[in-house]
């Protein structure tokens, strides 16, 4: 017997990540532009970095509180007031190794085996294993690009969330780019309500709106009270290397999300805390210049893509967009140029049943490879 024949079915039940597949393809591809990574192109502000520095200087390398600084808890409980959410640092926020253990942490600590986990595709790849691996059973809800991409109770009766326990909501959306208003919200909050779910709301973009303000499900009567809400430094902040994430939510879920961080994680990374104590502190005006050059970026790639005559709806946040896929074949489209053009896209269907026939172009990356990339795009299109 080896480890091999070990492995547990849950394990053994959830396939290769569909992204690294694709990106081990592009990895032999020479002279390669890749739109395909969600990562920003920039670096952590100068002043987060200088406090990482400091406080390894001031040997400052031991664990913090299992729930992370309090002073650090503190500024998230102050800045998550823009909008409209209101947590305790003392019992309602926990501080993580990154977003992606805040929602490991959640599925652990709110799916029991067999439970129902309602997940809106296209969405972010981890949700769906993230779901198997605490047991759960998880639920695709299909959403349209003629509806934006957007969640709407009818969807969620159409595919049967009515029976389900959890329900996952990413807006900004990963990989569409779609956002959602706060009507729009309210409308899932009756459902929510209705059908008494508990709710795990991934905000990680909410610093990157293009159009509007932010609005989060936590904030509508009667969901606070079943909501963990995400966040972290990943991806406004550029500090996806420093791994630094939290989560918010009543006390009594706090608590349970905490025991299992403590026996999985101890804390976060202390010197990225300080880091991010430091972005909350004196780093929005870079935000807001990334924000802004993000916003460029995406007004570029749309007006490059209807040139084209790729069907494109006008994606809203975070920093991807959605094209149709000519012919409606979204792998064979990615691997075509990729082998043709030396350009690296992640075909839709990695997301989910709703994302076939398309694909996700990350615009986070410079303007002279992303113009070099269009072109490249628009001749593999033409010829």
């Amino acid at each position: 017997m080896t480890l091999g024949d070990q492995l547990s079915d849950r394990v053994e039940q959830v396939p290769p990540s569909g992204i690294r597949k694709f990106f081990e393809l592009a990895e032999e591809v020479d002279d390669v532009i890749s739109l395909g990574v969600g990562e920003p192109d920039f670096s952590a502000p100068w002043a987060a970095r200088t406090a990482a520095i400091d406080s390894l200087e001031r040997g400052k390398t031991s664990y913090t509180s299992n729930r992370g600084m309090r002073e650090l808890r503190e500024a998230i409980s102050e800045r998550v007031t823009r909008y409209g959410q209101e947590y305790d640092p003392e019992d309602e926020i926990i501080v993580t190794t990154g977003a992606s253990e805040a929602v490991d942490l959640a599925f652990r600590a709110f799916v029991n085996p067999g439970d129902v986990v309602a997940i809106p595709q296209p969405s972010y790849i981890s949700y769906t294993p993230g779901a198997i691996f605490a047991g759960g059973e998880p639920l695709p809800v299909p959403t349209r690009a003629e509806d934006e991409f957007k969640l709407t109770p009818e969807a969620l009766e159409a595919a049967g969330a009515d029976e389900a326990d959890v329900l996952v909501l990413c807006y900004p959306n990963n990989p569409t780019g779609a956002v959602m208003t706060d009507d729009e919200l309210a409308d899932v909050a009756s459902f929510v309500r209705d059908h008494d779910l508990v709710v795990l709301s991934d905000e990680i973009y909410s610093d990157l709106r293009y159009e509007d303000d932010h609005a989060s499900i936590a904030t509508h009567p009667g969901m606070r009270e079943r909501t963990i809400v995400f966040n972290g430094f990943s991806k406004a902040y550029a500090m996806t290397g420093l791994r630094l994430g939290y989560a918010m939510g009543p006390p009594g879920a706090i608590d349970a999300m905490n025991k299992v961080h403590q026996y999985a994680m101890l804390s976060a990374p202390t010197t990225a805390q300080y880091a991010a104590l430091e972005a909350l502190r004196s780093c929005d005006d870079s935000v807001e210049e990334m924000r802004r050059e993000y916003d460029r970026r995406r007004r570029f790639v749309l007006a490059r893509f209807e040139e084209m005559g790729l069907d494109c709806f006008e994606a809203k946040g975070a920093f991807y967009v959605f094209p149709e896929a000519p012919d409606g074949d979204d792998e064979a489209f990615a691997e075509g140029l990729l082998e043709e053009q030396n350009v690296a896209l992640v075909p839709g269907s990695v997301f989910g049943e709703g994302g076939a026939g398309h694909l996700r172009v990350s615009y986070a990356t410079g303007m002279r490879e992303l113009r070099e990339a269009m072109d490249r795009i628009e001749a593999y299109v033409s010829d």
